[in-house]
Formats: structure tokens, C-alpha cells, sequence
């Protein structure tokens, strides 16, 4: 690293781990958004007292609690859906019909559905009949097809799969692999009807038409250790896993997230515009209704154009995001409706810093309920106080502990142990397995293990790796800093992905902005490369204002050495981007077929990436 190098990174004062957290917590911040939470202590309270009721071996599941609230309020709305309304006695009784329906095929708790079904009604009531059985829920992913979806099949080993018509043509990539005992018990549900029932599918609908409509019997045997669904992750690092939900972990999220953190009532309605097969979705969001008692209101597909409209049909008072769709709703041009709802609280994680206090003033937002948790941790922290730019508060057993990017693992100190940071510093976020906190993992065992350190802070204990640097900002609050396998070392630091998608993404012509590291041969480390998506035709671009504005804002080691354009980003049906497809690919001209740049030295600007650079580059005739 050059003396100018240098003075660029102290100038630009950079955290070398992560993005510094923006600001520590404090008790005043705390103590001042209690004041405004007096009149929601009685919720908050009923949260509390389901958090400590909650034991994995009581008879309590989703099933009894929608029966619950069918018999208190069977008029009250449940479900919205377009211009369909379900009341709480209609989805039970619906759930029962295909819960005996279930039962007369031979499903009996323990045993595992499939779920491949696009976001309606009847995929809440294919998960209702399920776990009244003591059943697992497994929620495809509805983007997968061939490999990957035979992949996820066989990994839950499902006795029977409930097939959308939508979806007909995703399971027939793999119906000739199947077995034979589940190639026939394939259940076809109809959608607008345009293709009808395949004659090798039985009709669900028909099926259940003439079942009872009593509560089974089975739902008051559920304990909450039971699992309930299994969620299955994105797939962005390889195929799927299958995490487990429990119906345990399912009612923490709802007596902390849903009633103490969000504070949700009987009269609110919570809009879900994400896959009922995401988490977000079917735990936080499902979750924080049925604890009180709410409503849902589902969308097909979430769209930008529609989000809106959507919202104030349904008289919307909440809704669940990932970070990504907040974005996305930002880059519309401003309207004078923007404000025009009834919203007072929005759930979700890896909404960014710095677009935070922009969406929340521009929409008019009173509580962005942030949380940090993932399909398979044992934990959550939730913005409960209301604060901004945290994930929230988690009163159970964490820590935060230094970690070597270089060496790729926590250091530990002369006894072998973990060393814990300090507040206003960024580490490894790992989380204490024990009875409270059970570690409920993936169905696959190897999986599972791989996650856990073992003798971290003394001798026997176990903790779960999540993967994921954070920063403390004290009083039990943090920040979501950066994943490991996206933090990267260039010119002998640590670069954090995330601070340098911000930082593109603040240049006017850059509406998206993922950035990963690559190989370069003869050198150490990874160098960064960006792929953006201009809001501009390309031709329009000005290059030596981009270049102006990286490297004003970025210390020399984490300016991307190489940029990619493309017209849209690649992203999971959960706006997660695809970074190990752009990884392997790289800078390299024959795997590439989109426009590619480069800053071949430090007072260059981005120019074209052509064959003769990338060969003096690969040769080591051109030192970056």
C-alpha cells in the first residue's frame, strides 16, 4: 500500500471490519421511546406473558390458536385477498375439511406435505390442516424447477405434495424422478381453472368437498417442540437447505415480535406482498396476526407499481419487507399519495442505513419494526423500542466476537477461548444453544453441525454461528454489518460489501449496485468488482463521475476495480441477489456477455474491459 493510500483511507475514515455503526444506543434513546409506548403496555405485557408460558413440551400449536380464534370471533376477517374475504370460522372449517381429508390418506403427525403453491388463500389452509395433524408444512420455493426443486423433494421426503395449477408445469421438470408412492399422491388445486386437474393428479378441492368440518381431535396433542413447517434457504450459496420451524419458536416470534415489539391489535391488517414460503411471511407476519387475532391480507406477487394501491385496498395498517423491496419502492418517482395510508408499523430485516430515515419520512412511517434472525438461528433481535437504523434488542444469550478475515475464523486468545468486542466495534454474532434456546438447525445433520462452535468461552458449551458480522451498538442492540463469505480482503484489509453497494447506489445514474470480490492472478486477496444497474441508458453514462464519486467517498483498497452492467440484477424470489454465478464469472471476457469495465491505475477513470487489458492483467503487466 502506497503513502497516498493511506492518507485516502484515514481521510475517508472507514471502519477496515465494516461499515461503522452509525450511532452507539444509549439508555435516553431508550428511556425517551418508552414514554410514547405507555398506552400499548397492556399488549406488550400479553407478549411478555406468552413469552414466559411458551415451553417446547406444552400442548399449544398455530392449530389451537386459530381454532381459538374461530370460536371467540368466527365473524371476524382473517383473510384478504383481492376481492375475497375469508372470516376466522371459514378458514378452520376449510383447514379441518382437508386436515380429515389428510387423516384418510394416512397422514399422521411427523409426516411431511409439500406445499407448491404461489400466495393465496389455499396455501394458508393447506398449512392450517397440516399442523392441526402435527404434520410439517414444507413451503417449495415456487421459482425452483428441475435439480434444484428434485433437490429440496427429497430432502423433506414429502408423503404427499399439494401442486398449484400455477405450478403444474415446475413439479412436471421432475415428476419422471419421483417414486412411485409419491408420483401418486399428487394433489392438484385449482387456480383461475384454465388447466384442469392432469389426469395422474387427484383434485384436492373435490376431495375435501365432502369432509367434516370439526376440529380433529390430533390438534390438542401438538407440542411446541414439534415442527411445523420446514422453510428452506435461498440457495444463493449452493442448494437449498431445509430449516426447521418449530411451533415453539413460531410463538416466541409471536408474543415478541408480534405483540411486545410491533404491538400489533384485533383491528389491524398486515399486507404481505412476500412468499408465504419465506419466513418473513409465514412466521413474523402470520405469527404477529393470529397473536392478535388480526388480519392478513395477502398479495399474488409483489409488485412496485401495484404496492401501494394494494395497501390502502385492503386498509392495510402494517406489512412485512426485506430490505431490497424498500428500495425498490424508493426508486418511484415521488407522489403526492405517497403518505395517502393508514400504515403505522412496517416489519422486516436488511432495511439499509443509508436509505432508512429516507423511507421513513417520504412514506411517513411511525415504527420500522427492523429485526435480525434467519430461518435456521435460535434467536431474534427486534426493533421493540422503536429506535432508528438498528436491528433491535435481544434480552437472551449472545455474543459478539473478534474475527480474522484473513484466517476466515474468530480469533481466540492464550486459553483458547473467543474475546468478546466492545460497543461501537463489529464481530462474529453467535448465539448460545441451550434448553431456552434450542438450535433446531436444518434436516440435514452434517448441515446442522457444521454451524456450531463448540468450548467458546469455557469448556462444554455450545453456540450457533450465524454467519454474520454485526455491529454492538450496546444496551443488548445491533446493526447488520456484513455477511462473512461477502467481507473480503484487498491490499491487506478487510472490505465490507455492503458499505460500497450504499455508496454506489448514492450516485444519481445507479439505481442497483452488488459487489463482490474476485481472483486477480499473481496477487493476494480478492480485488472488488460491482455489478450496477444504471437508471440511464448506457450510452449516457458518465464514467469519470462515477469514478469521481468512488473514490470521494471509498478509501483506495475499496474502490471496485472492476464494474459489470446489466439491465436488471438476478435476484431470489426473496431479493436475495445470486452472488456465486457473478463470483465465478468475474472479470473473465468469455464468461461474461455484458458490458464490462475497469480502473487499470489510480488516476485512470473506468474505461471498456477489453481482451488486450484483461491478458496484461492476468499476466501481471498491469499492477492494480
Amino acid at each position: 500500500m502506497t503513502v497516498s493510500d493511506v492518507n485516502q483511507s484515514e481521510a475517508n475514515s472507514k471502519n477496515t471490519m465494516a461499515s461503522t455503526p452509525e450511532k452507539n444506543v444509549s439508555l435516553v434513546n431508550i428511556a425517551t421511546q418508552l414514554i410514547g409506548q405507555i398506552p400499548d403496555i397492556p399488549v406488550m405485557l400479553k407478549g411478555v406473558f406468552e413469552l414466559v408460558t411458551s415451553k417446547p413440551e406444552k400442548k399449544k400449536s398455530i392449530g389451537l390458536l386459530l381454532e381459538k380464534h374461530a370460536r371467540q370471533q368466527p365473524d371476524h376477517i382473517a383473510v384478504r385477498y383481492q376481492d375475497i374475504t375469508l372470516t376466522y370460522a371459514q378458514v378452520n372449517e376449510r383447514a379441518n375439511q382437508m386436515a380429515h381429508f389428510f387423516v384418510s390418506k394416512g397422514i399422521s403427525s411427523g409426516d411431511t406435505i409439500a406445499v407448491v403453491l404461489e400466495n393465496r388463500p389455499e396455501t394458508l389452509v393447506c398449512v392450517f390442516a397440516a399442523v392441526k395433524l402435527g404434520a410439517i408444512c414444507s413451503m417449495i420455493n415456487t421459482s425452483q424447477r428441475g435439480e434444484v426443486l428434485l433437490h429440496s423433494l427429497n430432502l423433506v421426503q414429502p408423503k404427499l405434495i399439494v401442486v398449484g395449477e400455477e405450478m403444474l408445469d415446475n413439479v412436471g421438470t421432475v415428476e419422471a424422478d419421483l417414486n412411485d408412492d409419491v408420483r401418486s399422491a399428487l394433489y392438484y388445486l385449482s387456480d383461475n381453472g384454465s388447466v384442469g386437474c392432469p389426469k395422474h393428479y387427484k383434485d384436492l378441492d373435490a376431495a375435501c368437498a365432502n369432509q367434516a368440518r370439526s376440529n380433529p381431535a390430533s390438534t390438542g396433542e401438538v407440542r411446541m417442540h414439534q415442527p411445523c413447517y420446514y422453510i428452506f434457504t435461498s440457495g444463493t450459496t449452493g442448494l437449498p437447505k431445509a430449516s426447521v420451524m418449530s411451533h415453539y419458536r413460531w410463538f416466541k416470534s409471536m408474543a415478541g415480535m408480534g405483540l411486545a415489539s410491533m404491538k400489533l391489535r384485533k383491528s389491524d391488517i398486515m399486507y404481505v406482498s412476500l412468499p408465504l414460503y419465506h419466513n418473513n411471511a409465514l412466521t413474523v407476519s402470520l405469527a404477529a396476526v393470529l397473536g392478535a387475532g388480526a388480519c392478513i391480507a395477502i398479495s399474488r406477487k409483489f409488485s412496485v407499481s401495484r404496492f401501494w394501491d394494494e395497501v390502502r385496498m385492503h386498509n392495510a395498517t402494517a406489512f412485512c419487507y426485506i430490505g431490497e423491496l424498500c428500495r425498490y419502492l424508493l426508486n418511484t418517482p415521488p407522489k403526492n399519495t405517497d403518505r395517502h395510508h393508514d400504515i403505522r408499523v412496517v416489519v422486516g430485516n436488511g432495511l439499509r442505513p443509508d436509505i432508512w430515515m429516507e423511507f421513513k419520512n417520504r412514506f411517513g412511517i411511525h415504527h420500522i419494526n427492523e429485526f435480525y434472525g434467519a430461518s435456521e438461528c435460535n434467536l431474534v433481535f427486534t426493533n421493540s423500542f422503536n429506535l432508528d437504523k438498528t436491528a433491535g434488542f435481544c434480552p437472551l444469550s449472545y455474543n459478539i466476537v473478534d474475527y480474522d478475515i484473513e484466517e476466515d475464523k474468530p480469533r481466540r486468545d492464550a486459553a483458547g477461548y473467543m474475546i468478546p468486542i466492545k460497543a461501537g466495534k463489529t464481530g462474529l454474532l453467535i448465539t448460545e444453544v441451550n434448553d431456552k434456546q434450542p438450535f433446531e438447525g436444518y434436516t440435514d445433520e452434517e448441515a446442522s453441525n457444521k454451524k456450531l462452535f463448540r468450548d467458546v468461552f469455557k469448556q462444554g458449551d455450545c453456540w450457533f454461528n450465524t454467519g454474520d458480522l454485526v455491529n454492538n451498538q450496546g444496551w443488548k442492540h445491533v446493526s447488520f454489518a456484513d455477511r462473512l463469505g461477502d467481507t473480503f480482503r484487498w491490499k491487506g484489509e478487510n472490505v465490507a460489501t455492503t458499505e460500497i453497494e450504499s455508496v454506489l447506489m448514492e450516485h444519481a445514474d445507479i439505481q442497483h449496485a452488488v459487489v463482490y470480490g474476485v481472483e486477480i492472478p499473481h496477487t493476494d486477496g480478492r480485488a472488488g468488482m460491482a455489478t450496477i444497474t444504471p437508471r440511464i441508458p448506457l450510452d449516457q453514462m458518465d464514467w469519470d463521475s462515477v469514478t469521481r464519486h468512488v473514490r470521494n467517498k471509498l478509501p483506495a483498497y475499496a474502490i471496485p476495480l472492476f464494474l459489470r452492467i446489466r439491465e436488471e440484477e438476478e435476484v431470489t424470489g426473496t431479493f436475495k441477489y445470486r452472488k456465486v454465478e457473478l463470483k465465478e464469472e468475474a472479470y473473465h471476457l468469455d464468461k461474461v456477455d455484458e458490458p464490462l469495465l475497469v480502473l487499470t491505475s489510480k488516476n485512470s477513470i473506468y474505461e471498456v474491459l477489453t481482451s488486450e487489458i484483461e491478458t496484461k492483467i492476468n499476466n501481471a503487466e498491469i499492477s492494480l
